[in-house]
């Protein structure tokens, strides 16, 4: 009675270990959106030069999704109105530029992220955790750095890449972004100085 116990358990066990490997199978597999676009941009082009521009315009997108996404998050939990100003005008200028640049993308070929990458994802869910003065801090310091990289960026981008068209489009997203940057840089400073 024992053995015939004991088998029932390891038969029971077995079929339990079966169930688990094939529902883990079953689960969709998480793509990271920017890794998916420059995998898709990897297989259909051939050329060097081009798949560097779809590089760029990639990283573009990334940019320009994130603080589409952050800006509507400030939009909700920030708390000073200068937070809140700043949060319209970034997601109304990406929001902008994103619409030219799946335009631009379109005309080349060149296919885009659909959403915000994982390490943006991350960046977001760690701020989404503040609130309050916290939040706007935290908001502030992002878009600073966030500005400055940006910057730089689509500064390079305007230099390297092969296709007029892109050199053009990022060279103009420079100017607003540089404006971007300042009026963080001063958001800081106004935040720091009322602590």
């Amino acid at each position: 009675m024992k053995k015939i116990f004991n088998l029932s358990k390891i038969i029971l066990g077995a079929g339990l270990l079966v169930f688990t490997m094939n529902s883990c199978k079953n689960e969709p597999k998480h793509e990271d959106p920017k890794e998916v676009a420059e995998d898709v941009n990897d297989q259909k082009i051939e050329n060097d030069a081009v798949e560097d521009d779809a590089d760029y315009l990639v990283d573009a997108a990334e940019i320009n999704i994130f603080e589409i996404e952050i800006g509507k998050l400030a939009l909700q939990k920030g708390v000073s109105a200068d937070v809140k100003k700043y949060a319209q005008t970034l997601v109304t200028d990406h929001s902008k530029a994103l619409d030219e640049l799946k335009e631009l993308a379109t005309k080349k070929a060149i296919t885009l992220p659909a959403a915000i990458s994982d390490d943006d994802r991350d960046k977001y869910d760690d701020l989404n955790k503040k609130s309050g003065a916290e939040f706007d801090e935290k908001f502030i310091d992002m878009m600073a750095d966030g500005h400055k990289q940006a910057v730089d960026k689509y500064t390079e981008i305007s230099q390297k890449a092969t296709d007029a068209e892109i050199k053009l489009w990022t060279s103009r997203q420079v100017t607003t972004l540089t404006t971007h940057h300042d009026v963080a840089k001063e958001l800081k400073e106004k935040t720091e100085g009322n602590k």
